[in-house]
């Protein structure tokens, strides 16, 4: 019997932080990069308020959260499109600009989401090489061909943690030609407090070749929902509502979105939280020979090379302390674990164990 059979798709898969020990019993996930603190209280109140109207279908185009993005931003609701996550804004960037055999280029660390829409859809992915984990203008700029649609980078970058500064990135925007596509994802912006570091949207909210995306799922607290969203000029937007799905966007996660980013009070206690994590566990990592970025996100890239075991052996004795964080061999980082800053509890319990192994 003939049975139908899908296309095979030579594409890596995205494998989640935590499926390696499902079977442990309240794990401490130190894994996914999620808030410390959760979503803010309003955002429960709008759940409970919204879930009476479930049955009906949410707003086709997102229009109450684009304009409150509109109004917290300054900026052009126009020229938003929401999504399912951020990840959803980066499969409709690549269904809508790349034929097959054209080339993206990524950053050697980048995120690999990029890799995988782009290699969905027929693209040719090309590496640029990091210098020190850290993104280069140069080497994105060597690796320019004429088959060039699309460079995606995020700032700062997950999983290292490191990033370009604004004269960097204005550099590299620069030096791209201008038919190619500069995608800036700003996941993690609001957790920087640089003088040399400026958002995606600070910097390119006016550029017609530049597409900034962002997510709740970070220090809003809203990973569970899915939310994302994108800024770009009005014909980029505008052909990517062509290719939408409708009502890509649930209920409940316009109205969490909406009262998230209006509670300024409870994202500030969130950011002040991780920056004084941060720098303590920085300080510990420091005194326990563990090579790992500056404190600028909601994580550290741990690497234990110059420690008396190595990071297979960690992240199993961290485990047996409930503690489960990232390995990076889907990255291909050798010898390395990432960490999410948790809340209290989870820190303290990380940097008591990680100092009874290390010390």
């Amino acid at each position: 019997m003939n049975l139908p059979k899908p296309i095979n798709f030579e594409v890596e898969r995205y494998v989640g932080g935590l499926s390696q020990f499902k079977k442990i019993e309240n794990p401490i996930k130190l894994s996914a990069n999620e808030s410390a603190l959760g979503a803010s209280p309003r955002v429960a109140e709008a759940i409970e308020r919204e879930k009476k109207g479930v049955f009906k279908y949410p707003e086709d185009d997102s229009n109450s959260l684009r304009e409150a993005l509109s109004d917290k931003f300054k900026i052009d609701s126009k020229r938003i499109i929401c999504g399912a996550g951020s990840d959803q804004i980066f499969d409709l960037t690549c269904r809508l600009f790349i034929n097959p055999g054209d080339e993206v280029i990524v950053t050697e660390f980048g995120f690999i989401m990029y890799k995988i829409y782009a290699s969905l859809n027929k693209a040719k992915v090309v590496l640029a090489k990091e210098k020190n984990f850290k993104a280069s203008v140069e080497e994105i700029i060597k690796k320019v061909s004429k088959k060039t649609k699309i460079v995606f980078i995020a700032n700062p970058n997950n999983p290292t943690g490191t990033y370009l500064s604004k004269s960097e990135m204005l550099n590299l925007r620069k030096k791209l030609r201008s038919d190619i596509l500069l995608v800036v994802d700003d996941a993690y912006f609001e957790f920087i407090n640089s003088n040399n570091f400026s958002s995606g949207l600070d910097l390119f909210k006016n550029s017609p070749n530049v597409l900034v995306t962002r997510t709740f799922s970070k220090v809003y607290g809203l990973a569970g929902l899915r939310l994302g969203w994108g800024y770009s000029s009005e014909e980029i937007i505008d052909s990517m509502y062509q290719i939408k799905p409708p009502f890509n966007v649930n209920r409940i996660a316009i109205a969490a979105g909406i009262e998230a980013i209006k509670d300024q009070e409870w994202t500030k206690k969130a950011i002040d939280h991780n920056t004084r994590w941060a720098n303590k566990i920085f300080s510990v990592l420091k005194d326990c020979n563990i090579k790992t970025n500056e404190p600028t996100v909601n994580f550290f890239l741990m690497n234990f090379d110059e420690t008396k075991i190595n990071s297979d052996e960690a992240f199993k004795k961290l485990a047996e302390d409930k503690l489960i964080l990232r390995k990076m061999t889907q990255y291909k980082i050798a010898n390395s674990l990432r960490l999410t800053i948790g809340n209290q509890e989870a820190n303290e319990n990380f940097v008591k164990s990680m100092e009874s192994i290390l010390k």
